[in-house]
C-alpha cells in the first residue's frame, strides 16, 4: 500500500471521529452509555464509507512449489502379454510409484499406450492389438512443452504400427529413459518381410511375384522358398543366407491359366530352432480376367482403310482385329465383341441377320462402293436419298457430344472423306453425332461419325471412306498416330459388347490379416464411361455371424470404405450404386493373425537408439534404483518455487458493504429503541 493511501486512510479516521464527535459528544452534557454506543456506530459507518471511497488496493503474495513431470509411459500392447512380462511391468510401476524421493521431487503421471491414443490409467490391460511407440512419444512431447519432463518408457521396444520410433527426437525440456522389459536374447529368425504381387492378371499370361526375405542370426543357414496352390507346390527355390548376406529377393512369374480368383501361399521353410514362425508365410491371391477384345472387320473388297483400322485398333495390345471378306467363313460372328461392316453390299444380308439374332453391336462404314439401296432396307437407323455421284465431306466437331471424352484430333482440318452424294435421314431418336458433315464449305447437321442406341446396345456409323488419309495426316501433324488411334480406340470401346465393360469397378484384397483395417475402393462411371463423382455407393458385407452395411465416401478420385478390424472368417460383400442399381460382388478372407505375437524377444537395439537420441541410456528392471538416482541428481529436475502476487481493490470486498449496511441498521434500531427518533 503506497503512502498516499495511508495518508488518506488517516484523514478518513480523523474525519469519521470528528463527524461522530460533533453529532453525539460536542456540547452534549448528558453523556450516557448509549451516547457512546451511537458515537462508535457512527464513527465506524462513516469510516467504512470513506474507506470504500478511497478504495485502496490490497496485495497478497502466495508461494507455490512447481515440480517437474515424471511420466510413466507404459506399453499396453499384446506383445507384453505374449512375452509374459505383465508381472514385470506391474512390479516396475509399483516400485516407481512407491519411491518417496521421486514423489517429493516429481509430479508422477502414468500413461498407457497402444496404437494411437494415450490412456491415463494405473491399470494396463496389455490387450491393445498394435503398438505405435512413435505416436505415443509425439503425444507426450505435446503434453510436456511447458515443464521439464522425464519420460520413463516401459516397453519391450516391439513396434507394429507407425513411424520407426528409433529416430524420434524429444523436446528441449524432455528426456526419455527407456526401460526394457522382456528377454533381450537375440534368436535366429527367417522372415518374409515384403511380398509384391499384382491384383489382376490376364488370362493365359504370366504375372510377376516378388518376395523379400531377411535373416537375423550369426550362422550360415540354408532354407527353401516355396509357393503353394492348395497342397501343391508350384514353385520352389533354395536360398542360403549369412550374417553378412542376410537378405534375398526372389522374383518369379506364375501362369494365369484359368479365370477367377487364384489363391496361393508363399512360405520360407522355418529353421529347425526358429521360435517365431508366424512371419514365415503369407497368403495372396490374383484375380485372372479376360480383357482381350476380338473384333472382326468384314469387307467386300480390299481397301487401304482396312489396314488403317487394323493398325489403329491393335495399338491396344488387348485388342485383336481379324479381317475377312464375304467369301470367307463367317459362321462364328458370336465370338467377336464387335463387328465392323466396311461398305456393305447385298452380300451382307446374312451377316446383318446374324448380328440381329445375336444382338451384337457393329460399326458401319460407308463409301463410294456402298449399296445404299440394300442398306436402306436391311437396317432401320438411317436411310439415304443418294445418287451414284460421289462427294467430298469435311468434318465439323459436335461440341455437344458427351457420350465419351476424347482429345482434340484435328479432323476438321484433315482431307475430306468420300461417300455417295445425297441426304441422310435419321430414323432413330437415339442417334447422336460426334462429327457433322461440311460439304462445299457449308456446315450441315448431317452426321459424319455418329452413335445410335442406348445402354449396352449401341452401333456406330462413319459415312465416308479414306480414313487412312486421316491417320496419315495425324502422323504428319504430330509425328505420331496416337490421336487418331486413341479416337478409334475410344469409339470401339464405347460400342463393344457389354461383357467387356463395367461401369462399376472394385478393388480389394482377397486376404486381410486380423487387426488390419479392411479397406475396399471402387470407381463408378457414367454412361460415357467417365468417372462420376456424384454416385451413391453402399456396401453390405456378411459372414456366418454378422452383417455390415456402410457408405462409400469420395476420396482421391475414387470411392473408399473402411470396414475397420473384422474378426477372422470369410466374408461376402456387394457394392451397389443406389440410383442405377448397378452392383458388383466379391469375397475376402480375414486371416486369424495377431501381429503382436510375432515378437519373440525385446527389441533392445531400437530402445538403445532412442536413448542415444535423447542423451540417456537403456535401463532394465533391476536398475530402478540407479535410474532413480540419476533423476534425483539431475539439476534439471529440481522443483521451482514460484510466487504470485494478487492485488484486490477494497471495493471488491463485498463484506465491507454488508458491514456498513449492518452498522447503519444497528444505529437506526438503537436510536428507535431509545426514543431518539
Amino acid at each position: 500500500m503506497n503512502i498516499s493511501n495511508i495518508i488518506l486512510i488517516a484523514l478518513a479516521i480523523i474525519t469519521a471521529l470528528g463527524f461522530a464527535f460533533f453529532q453525539y459528544l460536542f456540547k452534549n452534557k448528558n453523556k450516557r452509555r448509549e451516547i457512546y454506543i451511537l458515537f462508535a456506530l457512527r464513527f465506524f459507518s462513516v469510516f467504512i464509507l470513506l474507506l470504500l471511497l478511497i478504495n485502496p488496493k490490497i496485495s497478497s503474495i502466495t508461494y507455490e512449489l512447481e515440480k517437474p513431470n515424471l511420466i510413466l509411459a507404459v506399453d499396453d500392447s499384446g506383445s507384453i502379454a505374449h512375452l509374459e512380462q505383465e508381472d514385470t511391468v506391474h512390479k516396475i510401476l509399483e516400485k516407481l510409484r512407491s519411491n518417496k524421493a521421486l514423489q517429493e521431487r516429481f509430479e508422477l503421471t502414468q500413461y498407457n499406450f497402444g496404437n494411437d491414443d494415450l490412456s491415463n490409467s494405473n491399470k494396463p490391460q496389455f490387450k491393445t492389438p498394435q503398438t505405435n511407440i512413435n505416436a505415443a512419444l509425439e503425444s507426450l512431447k505435446e503434453l510436456s512443452r511447458k515443464k521439464p519432463t522425464a519420460v520413463l518408457l516401459i516397453s519391450d521396444g516391439n513396434q507394429s504400427a507407425g513411424k520407426d520410433f528409433r529416430y524420434f527426437k524429444p523436446g528441449n525440456n524432455q528426456e526419455i529413459y527407456p526401460i526394457v522389459v522382456g528377454d533381450t536374447t537375440h534368436y535366429s529368425d527367417l522372415e518374409l518381410t515384403q511380398f509384391n504381387v499384382n491384383t489382376y492378371a490376364f488370362l493365359n499370361n504370366r504375372f510377376p511375384v516378388e518376395a523379400f526375405i531377411s535373416y537375423s542370426g550369426e550362422e550360415q543357414i540354408d532354407s527353401e522358398f516355396v509357393i503353394k496352390s492348395g497342397e501343391n507346390i508350384i514353385f520352389s527355390e533354395e536360398i542360403s543366407l549369412t550374417s553378412v548376406n542376410n537378405s534375398a529377393v526372389i522374383r518369379v512369374e506364375l501362369p494365369a491359366s484359368r479365370l477367377g480368383v487364384l489363391s496361393y501361399e508363399a512360405e520360407i521353410i522355418p529353421l529347425e530352432n526358429e521360435k517365431n514362425k508366424a512371419n514365415n508365410s503369407k497368403k495372396f491371391a490374383v484375380e485372372v480376367i479376360d480383357e482381350r477384345s476380338k473384333i472382326l472387320l468384314i469387307s467386300a473388297a480390299p481397301h487401304p482403310d482396312l489396314g488403317a483400322f487394323k493398325k489403329s485398333i491393335e495399338t491396344n495390345k488387348q485388342r485383336q482385329l481379324d479381317i475377312k471378306y464375304l467369301q470367307d467363313n463367317l459362321s462364328n460372328l458370336e465370338d467377336y465383341q464387335l463387328v465392323i461392316l466396311y461398305q456393305p453390299t447385298s452380300g451382307f444380308a446374312t451377316i446383318f441377320e446374324d448380328l440381329r439374332e445375336n444382338n451384337q453391336n457393329y460399326l458401319l462404314v460407308t463409301g463410294t462402293q456402298t449399296d445404299w439401296n440394300f442398306l436402306n432396307r436391311i437396317q432401320d437407323f438411317v436411310t439415304k436419298d443418294f445418287t451414284n455421284q460421289s462427294q467430298e465431306i469435311f468434318a465439323v466437331k459436335n461440341s455437344n457430344f458427351n457420350q465419351f471424352q476424347f482429345e482434340e484430333t484435328g479432323f476438321s482440318e484433315f482431307p475430306p472423306l468420300e461417300d455417295k452424294f445425297g441426304n441422310i435421314n435419321i430414323q432413330n431418336n437415339s442417334f447422336e453425332s460426334i462429327y457433322f458433315q461440311k460439304i462445299e464449305n457449308v456446315e450441315t447437321s448431317q452426321p459424319l461419325i455418329a452413335i445410335a442406341g442406348k445402354g449396352q446396345n449401341k452401333n456406330a456409323f462413319i459415312f465416308g471412306e479414306n480414313l487412312w488419309r486421316w491417320r496419315s495426316n495425324t502422323f504428319l501433324e504430330n509425328k505420331s498416330f496416337e490421336k487418331f488411334d486413341n479416337f478409334i480406340g475410344k469409339l470401339v470401346q464405347n460400342i463393344a459388347s457389354a461383357q467387356q465393360r463395367e461401369r462399376l469397378t472394385i478393388d480389394y484384397n482377397s486376404f486381410y490379416y486380423e487387426n488390419e483395417a479392411v479397406t475396399i475402393t471402387a470407381n463408378f462411371f457414367d454412361q460415357n464411361y467417365q468417372f462420376d463423382p456424384n454416385a451413391n455407393l453402399v456396401i453390405s458385407a456378411e459372414n456366418a455371424v454378422e452383417n455390415l452395411e456402410s457408405q462409400l465416401v469420395l476420396r482421391n478420385n475414387g470411392y473408399e470404405v473402411d470396414l475397420g478390424n473384422l474378426p477372422a472368417g470369410n466374408y461376402d460383400f456387394t457394392i451397389t450404386e443406389t440410383t442405377s442399381q448397378i452392383s458388383r460382388s466379391g469375397s475376402f478372407e480375414v486371416i486369424a493373425y495377431n501381429i503382436e505375437q510375432q515378437f519373440i524377444s525385446a527389441n533392445k537395439i531400437a530402445m538403445k537408439a532412442l536413448a542415444e537420441n535423447s542423451g540417456t541410456r537403456v535401463y532394465y528392471k533391476d536398475e530402478l534404483q540407479e535410474i532413480s538416482n540419476v533423476l534425483l541428481s539431475n539439476d534439471k529436475y529440481k522443483p521451482v518455487q514460484k510466487s504470485s502476487q494478487k492485488i484486490v481493490p477494497l471495493v471488491d470486498w463485498y463484506y465491507l458493504l454488508f458491514l456498513l449496511v449492518l452498522i447503519l441498521a444497528a444505529e437506526w434500531f438503537f436510536r428507535k429503541y431509545k426514543g431518539l427518533i
